[in-house]
């Protein structure tokens, strides 16, 4: 069985490591792409993640969309012509994953998406765009759970669907129990809130992200927010990172590594974040903490279902309110977590010594 494996970003690196980890390093190639806001940071994601260097990486421009893809389609073609893998393995909703798939499908390679059947049924999200397309050409779907494939049956997707569990959780088992020996965050606090904002549609509209600080600063809870890059240089540029560098309430850093999220994740009273995948962790039986989702929608509805995750939108308003009653009781239900019990990674494996 000799696959490569495409990865460009943060949470594909977090995602795929146990795959990585337990596929046969002399038939497996790992392809990074570069897609991460900042490749220097993504290299150090790999090797804090105790992954192998991979056998290929590129630099992609941050350049539009549609550029980067058709640069990263043109590398990878190049790569599997030499490789000549049997399936290339993807996971998630990126450029990076589109790509992938677009250069396996002209190479006539199969394809494995990993996280498959997610949907948002919000237009405005380029994931959204770039799941649907994969999910429709790929020949062995890897869904987290039942409701993720029926998305793929209604759709009449022409792959093999298997239900598997989400590789995060696997994540989590994985890594959580040595994070706090491996984080570099020196905190001394407590009794706070963890806040993250990445989203375009968030971040790039002036009007919804000054209504999101807003309501965050007039909420005076005690907020932890590493700030992504793309939303830090929003801030500045929409005239809003002074308001949240010299509030009271909200303590600012940088982006972190896995390890030092695991331990914010772990040690706060609950999440705000616009996140997808910060919503499958705090499900994991080692975080266990409420989300506050700042979205209209949401590709996790079984978080909603099983009331680990709320949907606030972005409504000043509304957040505020979610914000005051979500302090007063954050408790989680005390059920398992709707995206499998760990064993993901052994079940995709399975499946594809089975097929390939």
């Amino acid at each position: 069985m000799k696959v490569s494996v495409v990865l460009g970003t943060r949470p594909e690196i977090i995602k795929l490591s146990p795959i990585i980890k337990k596929l046969n390093k002399k038939s497996t190639s790992v392809i990074f792409t570069g897609q991460h806001y900042d490749y220097n940071m993504g290299m150090n994601f790999i090797d804090q993640l105790g992954l192998n260097k991979p056998n290929y990486s590129m630099k992609i421009p941050k350049t539009k969309p549609n550029l980067q893809i058709s640069e990263i389609i043109k590398k990878l073609s190049k790569i599997f012509e030499m490789e000549k893998p049997e399936n290339v393995i993807v996971q998630g909703d990126t450029n990076t994953v589109l790509a992938a798939g677009i250069a396996s499908l002209k190479s006539n390679i199969s394809v494995s998406h990993i996280e498959s059947g997610l949907r948002s049924n919000d237009w405005r999200m380029p994931e959204e765009h770039n799941r649907i397309i994969v999910d429709n050409f790929s020949e062995y779907l890897f869904t987290p759970t039942q409701t993720t494939k029926q998305n793929l049956i209604l759709e009449k997707v022409h792959g093999k669907i298997f239900v598997t569990g989400n590789t995060v959780i696997d994540a989590i088992n994985l890594f959580s129990k040595i994070s706090k020996k491996y984080s570099k965050l020196d905190l001394d606090m407590n009794d706070y809130v963890l806040l993250t904002l990445h989203r375009s549609e968030n971040v790039d509209n002036k009007l919804i992200l000054s209504s999101l600080v807003k309501s965050i600063l007039d909420s005076n809870q005690k907020f932890i927010f590493p700030v992504h890059p793309r939303t830090k240089k929003r801030l500045y540029e929409f005239n809003l990172f002074k308001k949240l560098k010299f509030s009271k309430n909200i303590t600012m850093f940088d982006s972190v590594g896995y390890f030092e999220m695991l331990e914010l994740m772990k040690n706060c009273k609950f999440i705000v974040t616009d996140s997808g995948g910060i919503q499958e962790e705090a499900t994991a039986p080692s975080i266990r903490k409420k989300v506050l989702v700042l979205r209209k929608t949401t590709d996790r509805p079984e978080a909603v279902f099983e009331g680990f995750s709320e949907i606030v939108g972005t409504n000043y308003n509304q957040i505020l309110k979610s914000l005051t009653k979500t302090a007063r009781d954050p408790a989680t239900p005390k059920k398992k977590s709707p995206y499998g019990d760990g064993n993901s990674t052994n079940k995709i494996i399975q499946h594809l010594k089975n097929n390939l």
